[in-house]
């Protein structure tokens, strides 16, 4: 099942969708094809054709687009068993996840991919949440962003003349008049089995199973898909022209490892209180603008992915 958004990268997905038919014709792999035409459209796509006994569903879009899919495929997979059977196809603005886990940018070589039955195994983070009287759970397999980060997730929707990486760099000089620093108080435990806690004003707390984010953010540059750890970044509060100074350093792998005011680990678990409504992101897709509580934790080697 090819489950396309015709919305991702801008309208490329539409734009894609008989080249894409072709190159499954053209490698001789059957297939049926769906639109998702509205949020979480493409998560429900993908449990209904997972129920129905597809056993490869492909996300064609962005990062969002692959969220949806794989909170699709788990909705429908026993909690015990491998989310399987996740394809990639991307045409997003950022293509984070698909270009961390070695996903084929070509559609022809991604066809082969299916062909051939190439796998890898990746861990999964979970988050369940709180926040404005409501509660959510939901699967993430690049990475979550509470604060700052998120925020620039929010001004990225509100921007339609830019493309690609220049959505997320406007986006993030937006943010900087539109996002307050609250108090959090963090507890988690790291790689080793050691629990730490942390109080204080912060920009942005990132949990990361890949390295990248936004496109060219490096916010958790050791994050290693397949290890059973998820990584975290947080950065004290900071003035306008800290956040500034930080961003550019941020879009190389090794530029925040000299800044005092960024802190990073490995963890298994944590959770997180805000001291006002912050806005989070799972994989570029808003979760709430106003959660007051999460709790994240990570899935070793659950989500099989066709590479």
């Amino acid at each position: 099942m090819i489950i396309l958004n015709p919305y991702a990268g801008r309208g490329r997905g539409a734009s894609v969708s008989t080249e894409i038919q072709e190159a499954f014709r053209q490698g001789k792999v059957p297939f049926e094809l769906a639109e998702t035409n509205a949020q979480d459209g493409a998560a429900l796509l993908a449990k209904q054709a997972r129920q129905e006994g597809f056993k490869i569903i492909a996300a064609v879009g962005g990062d969002g687009t692959i969220n949806e899919v794989v909170n699709g495929i788990a909705d429908a997979t026993p909690e015990d068993e491998t989310v399987r059977g996740l394809a990639v196809l991307p045409v997003g603005s950022g293509n984070d996840f698909a270009d961390m886990v070695g996903a084929a940018r070509s559609f022809d070589a991604a066809v082969n991919a299916i062909r051939e039955g190439n796998t890898r195994r990746v861990d999964l983070g979970l988050v369940e949440a709180q926040g404005n009287g409501k509660s959510f759970r939901r699967f993430f397999d690049n990475n979550l962003g509470i604060g700052f980060e998120a925020q620039v997730t929010v001004e990225s929707r509100q921007i339609k003349r830019l493309r690609g990486f220049a959505i997320y760099v406007w986006a993030a000089l937006r943010a900087l008049r539109a996002y307050d620093q609250p108090k959090f108080e963090l507890g988690w435990t790291d790689g080793n089995g050691t629990t730490h806690t942390e109080s204080k004003p912060l920009l942005l707390i990132s949990i990361g199973n890949s390295q990248r984010t936004g496109g060219a953010f490096y916010l958790t540059p050791d994050a290693v898909m397949d290890d059973g750890l998820l990584d975290m970044a947080f950065a004290d509060a900071q003035s306008k022209i800290g956040i500034l100074n930080l961003m550019p350093r941020a879009m190389t792998k090794t530029g925040l490892y000299s800044q005092k005011s960024v802190y990073f680990s490995r963890l298994r678990s944590i959770c997180v209180a805000a001291e006002q409504p912050v806005p989070v992101h799972t994989d570029g897709e808003i979760l709430s603008q106003a959660i007051d509580k999460l709790s994240i934790t990570v899935q070793p080697g659950r989500l099989q992915v066709i590479v």
